[in-house]
């Protein structure tokens, strides 16, 4: 049985894929753990060696990558791209973690006792990713436990499964043995289900999930029962701070990327633009002139910086926090009519308050609120005024002062004079409140998908109480 995804700009048939079911997942769980012991056996050389053949085989289909993430998520092929180059990174640096997958010897208060702390696979890692920025996703939910030596299994997003289903393609191309690297595709009518029997399987010991904050929490509930440990990436309301003394026409270019990149349709975009009110009608007019160039259009032309939204339910979900915005007072600086469904324009809302939806509610869509603060006290009460704490950024031209507010920010995440949008491999990336807990990345990758054991070596004859 089969599921077809729609193309969300002209309704034909983008893919077609295995509507897999809940009475499915147990098969492929064994296959997964039947394949992890060897895998986990392999010496970190090899699996650096399998690892780099990957990463050569995700840009080998960067074409077919391009035509689904079209097809599926109306994406431009620059964001295409942009995806897979930072995907393909993210494998060549699980590559280099195989080697740092290191222990420690602790010294022991008792005589003859050689005590080491071992870093070691878990098992099987069930990684749930999302359709946004579907390669970069995708590859992080199952690159670095691969490299620590477990089995994985990706679980697709039921609006894109061609570009998920081309990722687990790539890795089994570049020789990862049957069983270690597997997808699951569903229709989204059985989503809840599938995703219940894959945390239920007993050979899956730990999760990963990006997404929205709400589903999180029903993952993280259901793993709970069965205390298996999750890794949560999931909603943000990212604020960018302009300081009295802030570069304006870097800041503006910093907001526009932030806010606009991909539609607003990631998890680290600007939402909320907190300026200082000596610079914020100086800040406003600069930003309009730059937003009301960034052109929408369709993608598959590639004419236009902004292309589709997913669907037509952002556009509603955002037309919302607009128009109630509009209603409790603030001014509409940019914006326009949507067409085709789902070709919304940029919007930007000058003087959004914290009584507005606008100012709380995640938009995921390409709209951002402009919010005045009375001096750079009042700046970083507002920008932690949220459950959202992922990424953040401030704008300042003194940047030891621009450290002291980032330390005050809470976030996982914080960038002085850089856009909130920023993601490379290496880097401990995730959040705090409703954002999530647990990091991606770098050698913080390698706590998330490993367990630490105490082993002891007696050397010496032991001498008891008893």
């Amino acid at each position: 049985m089969q599921f077809e995804r729609l193309n969300p700009l002209d309704g034909s048939v983008a893919s077609s894929a295995p509507a897999m079911q809940a009475a499915d997942i147990p098969a492929i769980a064994a296959k997964a753990g039947t394949a992890f012991p060897a895998w986990a056996a392999q010496g970190p050389n090899a699996r650096r060696a399998v690892l780099m053949k990957a990463a050569a085989a995700l840009e080998a289909r960067a074409d077919a990558f391009v035509e689904a993430m079209m097809g599926e998520i109306g994406a431009t092929k620059g964001w295409a791209l942009f995806n897979l180059g930072l995907a393909a990174s993210m494998v060549r640096e699980a590559a280099a973690l195989t080697t740092q997958i290191a222990g420690e010897v602790i010294p022991s208060d008792k005589p003859g006792c050689l005590a080491m702390a071992l870093r070691e696979p878990v098992g099987v890692i069930l990684g749930i990713a999302p359709w946004n920025a579907p390669i970069i996703l995708g590859v992080r939910a199952i690159a670095v436990p691969l490299a620590c030596g477990n089995a994985v299994i990706l679980k697709a997003s039921e609006q894109c499964p061609r570009t998920h289903a081309l990722i687990i393609e790539a890795f089994a191309e570049a020789g990862f043995p049957e069983g270690v690297v597997q997808v699951v595709t569903n229709a989204p009518a059985d989503a809840g289900a599938v995703v219940g029997a894959l945390i239920d399987a007993p050979q899956v010991k730990r999760i990963n999930f990006t997404g929205s904050t709400a589903v999180g929490k029903i993952i993280a509930t259901r793993a709970a029962g069965h205390l298996k440990p999750c890794l949560l990436e999931l909603g943000g309301k990212a604020p960018l701070i302009v300081l009295e003394d802030a570069d304006l026409d870097e800041a503006v270019k910093a907001a526009a990327f932030g806010a606009f990149m991909n539609q607003g349709q990631i998890c680290m975009s600007t939402e909320r633009i907190i300026v200082v009110e000596a610079v914020a009608a100086e800040f406003a007019k600069r930003f309009k002139a730059k937003v009301e160039t960034l052109a929408v259009g369709d993608p598959r032309e590639g004419k236009t910086p902004l292309g589709a939204v997913v669907d037509a339910k952002t556009v509603a979900h955002c037309q919302g926090l607009v128009q109630d915005a509009l209603d409790h007072g603030a001014t509409l600086l940019v914006g326009g009519e949507t067409t085709h469904n789902v070709l919304m324009p940029a919007h930007v809302v000058d003087g959004v308050t914290q009584a507005m939806k606008l100012f709380r509610d995640e938009s995921f869509g390409p709209v951002v609120g402009v919010i005045h603060a009375r001096d750079e006290a009042h700046a970083i009460a507002l920008a932690n005024d949220s459950e959202y704490g992922l990424s953040a950024a401030v704008f300042t031209r003194d940047t030891a002062h621009g450290l002291r507010v980032a330390r005050q920010i809470t976030s996982g995440i914080c960038h002085v004079n850089g856009p909130t949008v920023h993601d490379e491999a290496q880097m401990p990336f995730g959040g705090v409140g409703a954002s999530g807990y647990g990091r991606f990345g770098g050698k913080a990758g390698i706590d998330s998908f490993t367990e630490l054991r105490w082993i002891t070596v007696e050397t010496q004859p032991g001498h008891f109480p008893i």
